[in-house]
């Protein structure tokens, strides 16, 4: 269970709502709290993504990141008691653009654990993560359409990137709300899992990720992403990562030969 019997290290409070931090092992939790709101994230708790964010990708144990809400949902994102202040920055999204933009920039593995509503600001976050896993009894929408507002770009950009452009606009059009089976179909998460045992499975898949090489899913990650944002980035970062050294190659060849587990070294101590 991810995170479930750890005790909070850290703790962003903001009026109404917070952010808790906690780990079990190498996997860490970030944990979107308000109750009472479905999770529905205030300016204040927004803004304490870029920092939180920052300082457990310094953390040298700290290899998988696993976003969630508390209790029976995810989130139905911004807080609409809130939103002048929300939508208020230097990028059309304020500071959910910037939230998510720290999200997408974690250099670490990042998982999204999805039970219950995922919906607008929600959906931006979950989006932001490397892979999305939900319960099934989940609940998808992106619903600017009801409240008459513009969808942030970064956000509008990512949904294409994952679900195409047919997707995003049928999502922003209509502002309806898909079940876990429609979204999986049309790429918005990768797994469904039964509510029952959901965390427990979650935690496995989280504990599956960190016995892999981490030396093999960071440069993944990276050249994904460069591949998915076009331009010069690919080569640079391919490149970059075959120039990095490893003894993982070893390790994991020397594993299958021996048909034992593999016990990878890289970025051990290392942030």
């Amino acid at each position: 269970m991810v995170a479930a019997n750890t005790e909070p290290d850290q703790k962003a409070d903001s009026a109404g709502g917070r952010l808790t931090v906690s780990r079990s092992g190498d996997i860490a939790t970030i944990t979107i709290d308000h109750a009472g709101k479905r999770n529905a994230l205030t300016a204040a708790m927004w803004a304490q993504f870029a920092p939180v964010l920052a300082e457990l990708a310094d953390d040298p144990g700290v290899t998988v990141l696993v976003v969630r809400g508390a209790g029976a949902d995810f989130s139905a994102g911004a807080d609409i008691g809130d939103l002048d202040a929300i939508l208020t920055g230097e990028s059309d999204g304020g500071v959910m653009t910037e939230a998510e933009d720290a999200l997408a920039a974690f250099p670490k593995p990042t998982i999204a654990a999805i039970d219950g509503h995922c919906v607008g600001g929600g959906w931006e976050l979950a989006g932001a993560c490397d892979l999305r896993i939900c319960s099934d009894r989940s609940t998808f929408g992106v619903t600017p359409s009801r409240l008459g507002i513009v969808y942030p770009r970064s956000g509008i950009e990512r949904l294409v990137a994952i679900a195409g452009p047919a997707v995003a606009k049928h999502l922003l059009f209509s502002g309806e709300l898909v079940s876990p089976q429609t979204a999986a179909a049309w790429g918005l998460v990768t797994k469904v899992l039964p509510a029952e045992g959901f965390w427990d499975a979650v935690g496995a898949f989280a504990s599956l990720i960190v016995s892999r090489s981490q030396f093999s899913i960071r440069a993944t990650k990276e050249i994904v992403d460069a591949v998915a944002a076009g331009g010069d980035g690919v080569a640079e970062a391919v490149a970059r990562w075959l120039a990095t050294p490893s003894g993982d190659r070893a390790i994991g060849v020397a594993a299958f030969l021996g048909k034992r587990p593999p016990e990878f070294t890289w970025g051990s101590g290392t942030p």
